[in-house]
């Protein structure tokens, strides 16, 4: 299975932030759209970084003023991504791997969309449940 299949589900809307736009301002986007972390775009629509909640929380506890700070200053800068044609157990393993719960899709420089493990995981149950479906079916058309 690939990264593409997940985002064929997922939709086409992504919900992106700018480096100077507040922590306040993406707290209030993640509970507005109920998602984990947002992808960072310059200007020009350039990856410049993502931001999760595990990054404001990790900072609110150093940085009591952190609503106001631009998101540059919390973001991680150096994002793992992955491309649309990547292997979706390639990828799962990285995230788990490294720890962490979203990753960009990108291709040919140019964000596609961001998946998450909780979509990696239903992704994999939906997709052994369909080989179940077919297996079952296989075996009650031979008992005919």
């Amino acid at each position: 299975m690939k990264v593409s299949t997940i985002l064929a589900t997922k939709g086409t809307k992504l919900i992106t932030v700018a480096p100077d736009q507040s922590v306040k301002e993406v707290l209030a986007l993640l509970a507005e759209y109920n998602i984990g972390a947002l992808v960072v775009l310059d200007a020009n629509e350039a990856l410049t970084g993502i931001i999760s909640e595990r990054d404001v929380v990790r900072q609110l506890v150093v940085e009591s003023d952190l609503l106001a700070q631009p998101v540059k200053n919390i973001m991680t800068a150096e994002v793992i991504t992955c491309m649309p044609q990547d292997d979706l157990m390639s990828v799962a393993n990285v995230m788990t791997e490294r720890r962490f719960r979203h990753m960009p899709v990108v291709e040919d420089g140019r964000l596609m969309g961001i998946i998450s493990i909780g979509d990696v995981l239903k992704a994999q149950r939906n997709y052994y449940h369909g080989q179940i479906d077919t297996l079952e079916t296989q075996i009650l058309a031979t008992d005919r």
